[in-house]
Parts: C-alpha cells; structure tokens; sequence
C-alpha cells in the first residue's frame, strides 16, 4: 500500500495557529520569516510561542480545533507535541524546521528553509501516518533505548547549537564506538505476538519511518509509516567488525539476513533490559525500561509538499 496522501486546497479564508518554540535552535530567530511567508501567501495566522517543555501540546490541544492547520516551528519534541495533541482530530499539521535533528521535517521531505516550506506545505497534500506509542507519549519517527538514547542524553546544548544535526552524529558515533569497545552492552527482553526474544544489545529501536536524514539512515527493510505496524530493529554488535559492518549497511540500506541484526514487525511490544535504560522517542527523553510500545493506525494527518 502506498502512502495516504490527500490533496490540499489553500483558499484566502484558511486560518493557521502557528506554535514556535523559542527555545529551540532556530525558533526565535525563524519566527518573523515564518509569519512573513504566511502574510505573502495572504493566509490568516496567529502565533502563539512555548514556553516550557509540555506547552505545545497543551496549546494544540486548547487552541489547536479553532484554525484549518497548526504549524510548529521548532524541533521534532515541539512537533510531536502538537501531533500527539491533535491526533485523530483532522487538523493537518505542518512541521517548519528550528530545531536540530528536524528529523520530521526531514522524513517528509520539508524543506529545511521556511521561506519555502511554508508556500510548499499550504500547496501540498495531507499524508496521513501511524503514530508510536510509548510511556505515555506519542512518536512520529522513532523510539528506543541504548545508543540513540545515549546520543540524546549526552549531546550538550553548546554543540546543537553551534554544529545542527552533525553534533547528534558524532556523538552517536563516539556511544557507538565506546559501547562496542569497553562492551556495554545491555540484556535486552523484548515481548510481542506470541513470541519472546532475548539477546545482547547495543540498541532496540522502534521505528514508524524507515530512514533518516534524506534516506542517509536506513532502520529496516519495508517500513511503512501507514501500514498499522511499528518495526521493531535489535542492533547486536559482538565485537568492532560488527558495528562497522552495521553501520556500513544502515547507510547503504542492506538488509540481507545479519547474525547482527534483527527485525520484528508488530502492533504490541514490551521491552525490559538489564540494566534499566531510558527510552527515547523523537529526541526526547521519556522514562525508564520496562516499557510498552503500541502503535495508532493513521492517527496524525501531516502536511507534505506535493511531488
């Protein structure tokens, strides 16, 4: 099945509620250009800007049913906020670049300047796509625990904002490195339909897309964002030629049978890991393992430019 996507007409009357988040890399700095690029498309908008972690949402959900289409501009937290709020509303959401993964936008092929995504995303379709689940909180692109958790857990602030999404990049690279070196690895127990699976791991990752970064990063093979089914991905290096090998076939999107690599498709999994981890989802930190993750059917209607 292909994806979901629905034509989108823009008329003088359509009224957008804009959220930017100021705190994220770009956001103050982008908002006059965003509210510039709505007045010459002749939309009607209001801003309203966040002010703590948690407010997006609050404001989607208060505010968010009054206006044809909500735009955030911010990270991918400040996105998911918004979606996670309005899912399962109708109200198309249009994700505009100022954090610094912007993974989102980029999965959705956004364009990265708002100048452009905005003409493009009030010209383009509504894609409508599955959303994760996990402690609580709704994900768009990508759950998980060990190395992607460790690089949102120890990226410092000063280098997100000095080098954008190459600063995730190394230090995911130096997590990855140092994991498989001194191997801390961690037990991994991962439940789903009828069956259970346990091994050493350096990452489980549940993925709703399939890549990242304009495809650069490749989690699976046929991941669909709207088929109902979360992937889940168990990356299990013994040793430096594993993670190498690993890495090498992520970015070549090789997904021949790996005594490394396993993949799981499903509605529901549970995973447990010894020792206890933190979950991320979207660049956010969440809580501790154990954790459920589930998956919404078609929950979020997304606004992409149209091809």
């Amino acid at each position: 099945m292909g994806p979901v996507a629905l034509p989108l007409l823009v008329v003088l009357t359509t009224r957008v509620l804009l959220i930017a988040n100021p705190a994220s890399r770009r956001g103050a700095r982008l908002e006059g250009a965003a509210r510039a690029a709505f007045r010459s498309e002749g939309v009607e908008h209001d801003a309203v800007r966040t002010e703590r972690a948690g407010h997006a949402g609050e404001i989607a959900a208060a505010r968010g049913r009054d206006y044809d289409m909500v735009f955030t501009l911010g990270g991918d937290g400040t996105a998911m906020e918004a979606a996670g709020a309005l899912a399962g509303s109708g109200i198309p959401i249009g994700v505009l670049a100022g954090g610094t993964g912007n993974l989102l936008g980029r999965a959705l092929g956004i364009p990265r300047k708002v100048e452009r995504a905005v003409p493009a995303l009030l010209r383009g379709d509504v894609r409508r796509i599955d959303l994760g689940v996990v402690l609580g909180r709704r994900f768009a692109v990508a759950a998980g625990v060990g190395i992607d958790a460790a690089m949102v857990e120890e990226t410092p602030t000063w280098l997100k904002q000095r080098l954008g999404v190459l600063a995730y990049t190394l230090i995911a690279s130096k997590a990855a490195l140092r994991g498989v070196l001194l191997r801390r690895f961690f037990t991994a127990r991962i439940e789903l339909e009828g069956e259970v699976i346990e091994r050493q791991a350096a990452a489980v990752l549940f993925a709703n897309f399939g890549a990242i970064l304009e495809n650069r990063i490749a989690f699976g093979p046929d991941i669909a964002v709207d088929d109902g089914l979360i992937d889940c991905c168990v990356f299990s290096p013994r040793h430096l030629g594993d993670a190498l090998r690993i890495m090498w076939r992520v970015t070549r999107q090789d997904f021949r049978p790996d005594r490394s690599i396993l993949y799981r498709k499903g509605t529901k999994f549970r995973i447990s890991t010894e020792p206890v981890l933190t979950v991320q989802a979207d660049g956010e930190l969440l809580g501790p393992t154990p954790a459920e993750v589930t998956v919404e059917p078609l929950a979020a209607r997304l606004l992409v430019p149209r091809r």
